[in-house]
């Protein structure tokens, strides 16, 4: 595997902050994203390395790892304990044979040989060499809200890869879900990495969503808000009509049950629909308009 400098890759020295690597990332990321440079092969190679820069140095524990072992950052805990285990062997073996211990050499050897550079298979002491799960794959899927209200399929590509997805109703903005075996290949005959999909999901519509529950606010004219009535108004997938009480306040609030948005991974359940009434003040008034509530306003001040 060659290595991949993620500083130079974002741009930026190994003494940035974490507030300098964020910046760095949302810059070259608005630069390159797939929506911006449709069909640029190019752009898109390099929006991936911007991604997975960020994975690592964006999180202070990954980065100090990356900072020690390299590109071999992921296997330093396991270089951690097989260098005690050489300790303790080499103690044994000093002890017998007056031999030293765990050298500069033998860590060079040690990833070689486990994380894919000679292919050795065994260690000098005729041990089978440790089997690792190959690297985990991160990726986003950015979705409209009127995309996940109901079940759908998908064809997503990651590394060349075509992978079919099936995305239930209901799955929220921010959740992550994982596919097995779909990352980088395992070392030494160990299992693959897996895929981790997160949903970014972007509201182009009138409805507010708040887990299950859809929130829309409403405006009633002021002579329906005092005598009733009944209005039309859209849910999110069809129109009902609601009988309006008289006298009804600005800010009365209605629930429409089962009018939500789809439970996720619950079929047929849904959430509740919360509407809002705003009263609008009639405008553009005719002369005589303007005379009836003056009457009105006598009847109510002096009657």
């Amino acid at each position: 595997m060659a290595f991949i400098d993620y500083y130079k890759t974002l741009g930026i020295s190994k003494t940035a902050t974490e507030k300098e690597i964020k910046a760095a990332y949302r810059k070259l990321a608005r630069k390159y994203h797939p929506d911006l440079n449709p069909d640029n092969k190019e752009a898109e190679i390099k929006f991936k390395e911007i991604n997975e820069a960020n994975e690592v140095l964006s999180n202070p524990e990954n980065r100090k790892k990356y900072d020690k072992y390299g590109k071999d950052w992921k296997h330093g805990e396991e270089f951690e304990k097989a260098q005690q285990q050489r300790r303790q062997q080499s103690q044994y073996t000093q002890h017998e044979s007056g031999q030293g211990s765990f050298s500069g050499q033998d860590y060079s050897d040690f990833f070689e040989s486990m994380f894919g550079g000679g292919g050795r298979t065994y260690s000098s002491h005729g041990h089978r060499t440790p089997k690792f799960k190959g690297q985990d794959y991160n990726a986003e899927l950015h979705l409209d809200l009127k995309d996940v209200y109901t079940t759908q399929k998908q064809i997503l590509t990651v590394n060349d890869k075509k992978i079919r997805l099936t995305i239930p109703a209901g799955v929220e903005n921010g959740q992550q879900i994982k596919i097995k075996g779909n990352g980088g290949p395992g070392i030494n005959g160990g299992p693959n990495g897996d895929l981790y999909i997160k949903f970014i999901i972007n509201n182009s519509t009138s409805f507010k969503r708040e887990g299950d529950n859809l929130y829309k606010d409403v405006d009633l004219d002021l002579y329906t808000a005092i005598l009733g009535g009944e209005i039309i108004i859209d849910t999110f997938d069809s129109k009902v009509k609601l009988k309006i009480s008289p006298e009804t306040k600005n800010g009365t609030k209605a629930k429409l049950k089962g009018k939500g948005f789809p439970v996720y991974k619950k079929e047929g359940q849904f959430g509740d629909l919360i509407i809002t009434y705003h009263i609008k003040t009639p405008t553009g008034l005719t002369e005589r308009e303007k005379e009836l509530f003056k009457e009105l306003q006598k009847l109510r001040t002096h009657g």
